[in-house]
């Protein structure tokens, strides 16, 4: 028997899911979009890459790199999700075997501090995501 514990599925979220850590937490390591969820990621470290060699008007470093900033703010978002389930919902959906007041789905201190973290960088990271992007075409038009 699992047993999948929210507050580190929730830490796990902020950290590390980007690259998918968080779903072969939860639903082991046969998640397809565990699996995926890299691609975005790796795609915009590239266009960092680029833009740290090119400069930033290389039109592929500028396309890519929202995808960076895209992927944070939803793993983010996924995290404020995950912190936020209350606990017979938890247990109902990772771990079925246990009582719905388990106390692996509750909520302690570490949980609403990976929560506050996931607003606080998803914003951000959101944010930056759209006005480098949006920024990107404007100079690409007025250029």
């Amino acid at each position: 028997m699992n047993i999948r514990n929210k507050t580190a599925a929730t830490w796990l979220t902020l950290v590390g899911g980007v690259f998918g850590l968080h779903r072969f937490y939860l639903h082991g390591m046969t998640d397809v979009l565990g699996w995926l969820l890299p691609v975005p990621t790796l795609l915009g470290l590239y266009g960092v890459y680029r833009a740290r060699g090119l400069g930033l008007d290389d039109h592929w470093s500028w396309a890519l790199i929202p995808l960076l900033g895209f992927v944070f703010a939803a793993c983010a978002l996924n995290a404020i999700v995950y912190g936020l389930t209350d606990q017979p919902r938890w247990n109902g959906w990772f771990n079925p075997d246990l009582a719905p007041d388990s106390v692996h789905g509750g909520t302690n201190w570490l949980t609403i501090g990976a929560v506050f973290l996931a607003m606080l960088t998803g914003a951000t990271a959101l944010i930056a995501a759209i006005a480098f992007g949006i920024q990107r075409i404007f100079e690409w038009q007025a250029g």
